[in-house]
C-alpha cells in the first residue's frame, strides 16, 4: 500500500496491531451508518465494519475502508413486568452494564468487562459465567444491505448458539447492526454457577456484587489491553461428547468441564495450561502468564505472529488431548475475513 493512502489501525484494534487501511469513515449517528454503508455496498467498494476492534486480528493491510461505528443512545421503559433496554450499535458494552445497574436493573452483570460495543454482542452471541447474550436479547435491529431495508429479528430469529448467530451465516456481509433490545426481568435470578460466584450466597446477594465479584476476577487474570495488547479469549470453549470427557477425565482427573445439552463444554484455558503453554512465545506474541486463554501482544507483534502462536496451539492441544480449538476472533487481511489457517 502506498504511503499516502495508508491509515493505522493500531489505535482501532485492542491487539495493538499495526496494519493500515486505505480509508476510515467515523459514523456518530445511525443515519449516518446507513447511509455510509449503503453508499459502499452499492458502489461496491470493500469495507469492514469497526466497533471497539476487540474481536479481529489484523494480518495485513485491509484494502478496503473502516467505518468505525460511534453511535450512543441509550432507552430505558417499564412494562411493568420487565424492563426493556434499547441500546445503539456504538455503546461500550462494559459502560452499558454499568449504567444497568445505576438505574437498578438486573441481568447484564455476569457480563462485565467484556470488551467491545453492543453491536458486536450479538454476532458473537457474548458470554462469561453462565450468562449468554442471547438470555437478555430481545430484539436486534439491523440494516440489510441488499435492499437498504432497516428490519428486526427477535431473539429466536437470531438462531444464537454457542459463539454463533445468524450474522455469520446467512446474513454475514449482508447485515449491519445499529441497535440492540434487551428484556430484563424485574424478578432477578443472580447466575452463580461458574467460579467465584459459586461462593457467593444466593439468597442476599445483589446484582452490584456479583458484578463486583466479576470485575475483581477478571482484573486479576486478565492483561489490559491499553497495557499488553489482546483480545481477550482468543479460543472457544471446546464442546466434546459425554463419552470423550470421561476419557479424558481419566487420563487427566482435574480436567474442568460442565455440562451442556450437547455434551460437555471443556475449559479451553486449562488444555492449554495443562499442555504447558503459558508463556510460549512465537515472535512478539505469547501466551499470557496468567490466563492461559488469552494471547498477548508483548511489543509490536505482527498479526502474523499471533496466528502462528494460534495455530501451533491448536496443533499442540489436538495432539495431547485429541480435542479441536477454535479462535474467537475474526482473522482480516487484505481482502477481509479469512480462516486462520491461511495466516
Amino acid at each position: 500500500m502506498l504511503a499516502e493512502q495508508f491509515h493505522s489501525l493500531k489505535a482501532y484494534n485492542t491487539f495493538a496491531i499495526d496494519q493500515g487501511c486505505i480509508s476510515i469513515i467515523e459514523v456518530d449517528s445511525k443515519q449516518a451508518l446507513i447511509q455510509s454503508c449503503l453508499w459502499l455496498y452499492q458502489e461496491q467498494k470493500p469495507f469492514l465494519l469497526l466497533g471497539g476492534g476487540s474481536n479481529i486480528l489484523l494480518t495485513e493491510d485491509y484494502l478496503g475502508s473502516v467505518v468505525h461505528i460511534l453511535t450512543k443512545g441509550i432507552e430505558v421503559k417499564d412494562d411493568g413486568e420487565s424492563y426493556l433496554v434499547a441500546v445503539e450499535a456504538g455503546e461500550n458494552w462494559h459502560e452499558l452494564v454499568k449504567h444497568c445497574l445505576r438505574l437498578g436493573i438486573g441481568g447484564l452483570e455476569n457480563l462485565a468487562l467484556i470488551p467491545g460495543t453492543v453491536g458486536a454482542a450479538p454476532i458473537q452471541n457474548i458470554g462469561a459465567y453462565g450468562v449468554e447474550f442471547e438470555n437478555v436479547c430481545d430484539w436486534v435491529e439491523y440494516l440489510d444491505l441488499s435492499d437498504g431495508k432497516l428490519k428486526r429479528l427477535s431473539a429466536a430469529e437470531c438462531r444464537f448458539s454457542y459463539r454463533d448467530s445468524i450474522f455469520k451465516a446467512e446474513l454475514k456481509g449482508l447485515a449491519v447492526i445499529t441497535s440492540v433490545g434487551f428484556k430484563f426481568s424485574k424478578v432477578w435470578q443472580p447466575k452463580l454457577g461458574y467460579g467465584p460466584l459459586q461462593k457467593l450466597d444466593s439468597k442476599t446477594v445483589t446484582p452490584s456484587q456479583v458484578f463486583d465479584c466479576i470485575c475483581e476476577t477478571r482484573m486479576s487474570k486478565l492483561p489490559d489491553p491499553k497495557v499488553l495488547g489482546n483480545a481477550g479469549s482468543f479460543f472457544k470453549n471446546p464442546i466434546i461428547t459425554d463419552e470423550q470427557f470421561l476419557i479424558l477425565q481419566e487420563q487427566y482427573p482435574s480436567i474442568v468441564g460442565y455440562p451442556v445439552d450437547s455434551g460437555v463444554k471443556l475449559a479451553a484455558g486449562w488444555l492449554i495450561d495443562h499442555a504447558g503453554l503459558k508463556g510460549f512465545s512465537i515472535g512478539k506474541a505469547a501466551v499470557h502468564e496468567q490466563q492461559a486463554l488469552v494471547l498477548v501482544n508483548t511489543g509490536e507483534a505482527t498479526g502474523d505472529d499471533v496466528a502462528r502462536l494460534a495455530r501451533y496451539i491448536i496443533e499442540k492441544i489436538s495432539t495431547q488431548f485429541a480435542v479441536k480449538l477454535e479462535a474467537e476472533p475474526r482473522v482480516i487481511g487484505a481482502y477481509g475475513e479469512k480462516e486462520l489457517i491461511d495466516g
